[in-house]
């Protein structure tokens, strides 16, 4: 199969404004681009399909070039719900510094690099009577308030700062296209709007004879329903102080086996035909999770670096198998991030521990657990019901973990 092709076995293609005019322009090396507005220091999973789309037209031999917003990210594009909350110009020029890095480091490329292009350059002189003038008078009020997400907004209030959104976004690819002969324009879909204004000033500024071209993809979703790239709530960022390589790889490989075929085309730069091999083989035996492993390890990998994905696949195996004596102190942090913990001043008897922490329910549960080798203390079995646990048992003098059966983990801080 050709690329486009290949982009719609993988359900990387949802609206295009020319699909066979941009099939035929393929044929030759293009540049695009997609924007990332730098509304946090570091991007989520959220991003990635728009990254990992990016890397297979760079891989293709076509051009890409990531536009980050400084510019647009001073204002915010429209949420569905509320109102975004303005950034200073210190959070903006910080965030931008995070996510350019994150960028570089997912699109390196020895013979064809990303062009990173910041369109605070080009937006932070644009006049007032400038944007009116020269590009206001182009849309039609009608037109932008009949996009979905104004329309969502009209019925709760949206301000004029976010309405504006849209022709700020179809300055950039008008800019992008006079300066760096930009050509195509990709987005998740709930841009389309946004790609649409953009192609259509450019027609209207630079002659009915220029094509440009515009092409979503969906955006991903579970096949619960649920939104992609959360995890108990809270973002998955690609930044390994907000989310550690560890948990990053456990997100996938918790995938559920509805949804990780569907995340495998989408995400992995594997041939599809390595694809169809992975997804034959996980049929056969999906509690094997041949395909959670393939995903999260290539994800893992793609995102941390190889170390990453070393440590991550350390700390997976330290916790399954109970080997906890062999991590350092900043590996029992990040393995343990999300367990409660409980803190110890001073001894205290194992058997009264136990009950104190709520590892078990009595002193008698506690001591059967003890005699049926069930506690292990820093993944050793212990069976003295007599035993003190004090800072001299703790990893560093700082925490001892405390394992009940297979599966269940708790935290002991040493203060």
């Amino acid at each position: 199969m050709d690329f486009v092709e290949e982009l719609k076995w993988r359900n990387l293609i949802k609206d295009v404004t020319n699909m066979e005019g941009l099939k035929k322009r393929l044929e030759e090396p293009i540049i695009l681009y997609c924007g990332f507005d730098p509304t946090a220091d570091s991007l989520h999973i959220g991003h990635l399909q728009q990254l990992i789309l990016l890397k297979r037209y760079q891989k293709q031999g076509h051009h890409p070039l990531a536009l980050i917003g400084g510019g647009t990210g001073m204002i915010g594009d429209p949420r569905p719900t509320t109102e975004r909350q303005l950034l200073n110009n210190e959070q903006v020029e910080a965030n931008v510094i995070g996510i350019t890095n994150q960028i570089e480091s997912i699109l390196t490329s020895d013979n064809n690099p990303v062009q990173i292009i910041n369109n605070r350059e080009w937006l932070k002189d644009l006049t007032v009577l400038d944007f009116l003038r020269d590009y206001g008078k182009y849309f039609s009020v009608s037109n932008m308030i009949a996009k979905d997400t104004v329309a969502q907004r009209l019925k709760t209030g949206i301000s004029f700062t976010e309405f504006a959104y849209t022709i700020l976004q179809a300055i950039d690819f008008n800019y992008l296209y006079e300066r760096y002969n930009v050509e195509l324009q990709i987005g998740g879909s709930d841009q389309w709007g946004n790609l649409v204004s953009g192609a259509d000033l450019i027609r209207r500024l630079q002659g009915n004879e220029v094509t440009v071209y515009g092409a979503t993809s969906p955006l991903i979703t579970k096949s619960d329903g649920s939104k992609f790239g959360k995890s108990e709530g809270e973002n998955i960022w690609l930044d390994a102080e907000r989310t550690s390589p560890y948990a990053f790889y456990q997100f996938f490989i918790n995938t559920s086996d509805d949804d990780v075929m569907n995340f495998i085309k989408r995400l992995s730069m594997k041939t599809p035909e390595e694809i169809m091999e992975i997804e034959a083989e996980f049929k056969k035996a999906p509690h094997k999770r041949l395909a959670q492993k393939e995903l999260a390890m290539e994800l893992t990998e793609l995102v941390h670096g190889k170390e990453g994905l070393e440590m991550a696949l350390r700390l997976t195996e330290a916790f399954f198998s109970g080997d906890i004596k062999s991590l350092d102190l900043d590996q029992i942090e990040m393995l343990f991030k999300d367990f409660e913990g409980f803190d110890l001043k001073g001894e205290m008897n194992l058997v009264e521990l136990l009950v104190e922490a709520q590892i078990a329910s009595s002193r008698r549960e506690a001591r059967e657990f003890i005699n049926n080798g069930a506690i292990r203390i820093n993944g050793e079995v212990v069976k003295d019901i007599e035993k003190t646990i004090s800072k001299k048992d703790g990893i560093e003098e700082k925490v001892t973990i405390i394992r009940r059966g297979k599966k269940h983990y708790h935290v002991i801080n040493h203060l």
